[in-house]
């Protein structure tokens, strides 16, 4: 350990050495970018280093530095948008976690990091929808919910997201019959689902659902895990529809389950293998591009 009575010592030579290297560091770069000028004009020089004349010590003076930016002192003090502090505040207080693994949701997370802020429409009002809404601030996400009830409970604890309740008219052990239907020329007719001829276009969503163009699509609802659920057999198709009819770009679809029948079958054959981007784990990311931009395209590349 050193002594205490060499501390006073080491710091007066520290701050000697200090200075002498801060002095002879100043000439140096006076001299080297300055004519020779008198000690009292030097730092009035430095600061007026961008003037036309810096050898006149009158101009000098009269010249106002330039403004540099510089870090401010205090930090800029901006709130956390409200929809990302109640997604911090729910998650961090309760068990129940999304469905979706950390690598399927990353899946969308990607497309949303460059889309956002965007118009993001969901088959399903979940446990993951208040992150959804959160990743996609700014933008508008609307999730289609089968179970009213379920609505109900959700818009007590999470009042401010935006879901409407739909009825599905099919069961899960018609998807066969649905699949076949759905190869028939009136399906691949490219319209608003609205008016289309097609038995698997769903008709009955809000006026606002079929009039704005989604940037992406997720289909993880309705239910689908036994005979009698109303499965995602015209979730699907009408997600592909809407996707192939707007006006110009394109939309990513992502269908949750694919490691189930109606859920794999549907995604290929209505969103299509040609428009697969990836699939990790139990979800597949389709990229489908508007057909009404280029007639003739075909319903499947």
């Amino acid at each position: 350990m050193r002594s205490k009575t060499q501390l006073p010592i080491n710091l007066r030579l520290i701050i000697i050495c200090s200075f002498l290297f801060f002095l002879v560091v100043l000439i140096i770069r006076t001299n080297f970018t300055f004519p020779r000028l008198s000690p009292s004009s030097i730092f009035t020089n430095i600061l007026t280093s961008n003037s036309t004349n810096p050898a006149d010590p009158q101009e000098s003076q009269s010249i106002t530095p330039p403004s540099c930016p510089s870090i401010p002192f205090k930090p800029t003090c901006t709130k956390i948008p409200p929809s990302l502090t109640n997604s911090l505040v729910h998650y961090v207080t309760t068990n129940i976690t999304p469905q979706q693994t950390l690598k399927e949701i990353s899946v969308s997370l990607r497309i949303l990091e460059k889309k956002s802020p965007c118009n993001f429409l969901v088959f399903g009002l979940g446990h993951d929808s208040l992150m959804w809404t959160s990743l996609n601030h700014g933008g508008r996400t609307v999730f289609l919910e089968e179970d009213k009830s379920w609505i109900e409970q959700i818009k007590e604890k999470l009042p401010t997201l935006e879901s409407y309740h739909v009825v599905y008219d099919t069961k899960v052990h018609q998807a066969d019959e649905l699949l076949k239907i759905g190869m028939k020329e009136e399906c691949k007719v490219v319209s608003d689902p609205r008016f289309s001829k097609c038995q698997l276009a769903l008709k009955g969503f809000p006026t606002d659902v079929y009039d704005i163009e989604w940037d992406l699509i997720m289909v993880d609802a309705p239910t689908g895990y036994f005979d009698g659920a109303p499965g995602r057999m015209k979730a699907i198709y009408t997600a592909g529809l809407m996707a192939r009819n707007r006006e110009d770009g394109d939309t990513d679809v992502f269908v949750h389950d694919v490691d189930r029948i109606v859920e794999d079958k549907f995604s290929k054959s209505f969103l299509c293998e040609g428009y697969l981007v990836e699939q990790e784990g139990r979800i597949r990311h389709f990229n489908i591009p508007s057909h009404r931009t280029r007639l003739g395209r075909p319903y499947c590349p």
